[in-house]
């Protein structure tokens, strides 16, 4: 009896799969189109950069206007350079990004480590400070660490690029979160063999935060290689200007912008970025899908 109902359900279940696949076959199709708007949307500022760097400025000003340029030119990017001093500020760019992501890197995951698994008095109080920290505007605190900067002898150098920014409350949220996740269990058992919090720090959590510390690091590197308002003030000589400054100066003035050479400086600007994210992307998805889980 057992045997003649399974066989009789077979088919049923079989037709069950079949018109699942059905509607997952034309399901699929009316999923894809809100997607691919939504992506041509997305990438049509893109597209328009990529034209608009080979394009003469004519071409640009035109109405309506024209993706695919008429007659394409490298003008844009000759007079980028014969304008900047596109070589002194690529390494003042480099040096400020560089060294604010590695300071975010490793006093954002010593603090993030502290904590998540460090009891001491005061910890909540401080990771309230941190979370009330992230909460408050940027534009906020500006006047106020430019002063501190100031008073500090340090406006016109690229320390005073740095420092500000070597530690920022949104990598000690996300390393503490990310540091949260991992089990209490290896950190008791490396103290049981005699491993100081140093060692624990060094040989255990830093290897374990990779996906963390990859996508604090791509977070920080854009941040900062894109940071225009603080160099511009800071900056006080072209010799400790960057890139965006650079371009912003370079493109024209108040009254007259040179749309050409400002998307050309955009796409040199934007292409370390977009290396940096090629290389370290599958890092950068596991480190935000996994930061928080525990």
């Amino acid at each position: 009896m057992s045997t003649h109902s399974t066989l009789r359900k077979q088919p049923d279940a079989d037709r069950a799969i079949r018109r699942r696949r059905i509607r997952q076959t034309w399901g699929q199709p009316w999923l894809y189109v809100p997607l691919t708007g939504a992506l041509l949307l997305m990438i049509a500022p893109f597209l328009w950069m990529l034209s608009g760097a080979f394009k003469p400025e004519a071409d640009i000003r035109k109405v309506p206007p024209v993706l695919i340029p008429t007659a394409p030119t490298l003008e844009n990017y000759r007079e980028l350079f014969s304008r900047l001093d596109f070589t002194g500020m690529f390494v003042n760019s480099v040096i400020v990004a560089v060294v604010v992501t590695a300071g975010n890197l490793l006093f954002c995951s010593m603090l993030g480590y502290a904590l998540a698994k460090l009891e001491f008095r005061g910890r909540c109080g401080v990771f309230a400070l941190v979370m009330g920290t992230l909460m408050v505007p940027p534009l906020v605190t500006f006047v106020p660490l430019y002063v501190v900067v100031s008073n500090l002898g340090l406006a016109g150098s690229l320390l005073g690029l740095i420092l500000p920014y070597l530690v920022t409350p949104l990598g000690v949220f996300l390393m503490r979160q990310f540091i949260s996740s991992l089990p209490d269990e290896l950190i008791d058992a490396a103290r049981v063999d005699g491993c100081r919090e140093l060692a624990i720090f060094w040989k255990i959590i830093l290897p374990l935060t990779t996906p963390g510390l990859a996508a604090l690091g791509i977070i920080t590197f854009l941040g900062s290689w894109n940071n225009f308002l603080w160099p511009l003030v800071v900056a006080q000589n072209e010799d400790q200007y960057t890139l965006p400054v650079g371009l912003a100066l370079a493109s024209g003035g108040q009254d007259f912008t040179r749309y050409g050479i400002l998307l050309a400086g955009a796409v040199v600007v934007l292409l370390p970025v977009m290396i940096v994210f090629l290389l370290f992307q599958r890092r950068f998805v596991a480190g935000i899908a996994t930061t928080g889980l525990k």
